[in-house]
């Protein structure tokens, strides 16, 4: 969640994009930050790219597209979002999105109001929505600690969106916690990416054609 500003693409191109609209083949838009945008990671490593790959090993036609932004916040991504659905008309979106905010101690109204913005535009243009939630360490203090947690649930809940509550889920709070992660502390390596996957995967895939 570095506020340096490398976006990472999917390996889809114009041409196969328009191909996958045209023929009503998902398109899946990921909207994140750097845990999306392969931050530290060579192409490849991260969670969105192992999902274009359990996607193509399970036969499943879709496109993904990875427009995540290392340092982006919710405010950010709500300012380019429309361009996105202009741009990939997408058949689904997921929000992963938030983490800089608290890391920049944004207040968690506007963080809840430009995720609910984002999830509802996302839904008028037709695309199902799923909203990934992040958690932010004790030191922030209980109380902190607890609102945050809950903008993600509160989002889902008012715009009817599937959630995955955590996406570090079984990273950050391994037994082997450290070793998952980069000298930072803060994005997770290479060999935590599936994890992160398997956490994504579940309830992306229930809104996935059959």
């Amino acid at each position: 969640m570095t506020t340096a500003a490398l976006g990472s693409a999917g390996t889809w191109t114009a041409a196969a994009q328009a191909q996958a609209v045209a023929t009503g083949k998902p398109v899946i838009l990921v909207l994140g930050d750097s845990l999306s945008a392969e931050y530290g990671l060579k192409r490849g490593e991260g969670w969105v790219p192992l999902l274009e790959k359990r996607l193509a090993q399970q036969k499943i036609p879709a496109t993904v597209v990875n427009a995540s932004i290392s340092g982006d916040t919710s405010s950010g991504g709500r300012a380019r979002f429309a361009s996105l659905l202009a741009q990939h008309k997408p058949s689904h979106v997921v929000i992963e999105l938030g983490a800089n905010d608290a890391l920049r101690g944004l207040p968690l109204s506007d963080t809840e109001s430009n995720l609910l913005q984002i999830a509802r535009a996302a839904q008028a243009a037709g695309a199902k929505v799923l909203i990934v939630g992040i958690q932010v360490p004790p030191n922030y203090g209980g109380d902190y600690t607890r609102r945050f947690e809950a903008v993600f649930s509160k989002v889902a809940g008012a715009t009817r969106s599937a959630l995955v509550p955590f996406l570090l889920n079984g990273v950050a709070d391994a037994p082997d916690a450290l070793s998952l992660f980069q000298s930072d502390r803060i994005h997770p390596t290479a060999a935590a990416q599936p994890q992160l996957l398997d956490n994504v995967w579940p309830e992306l895939r229930k809104l996935l054609p059959r």
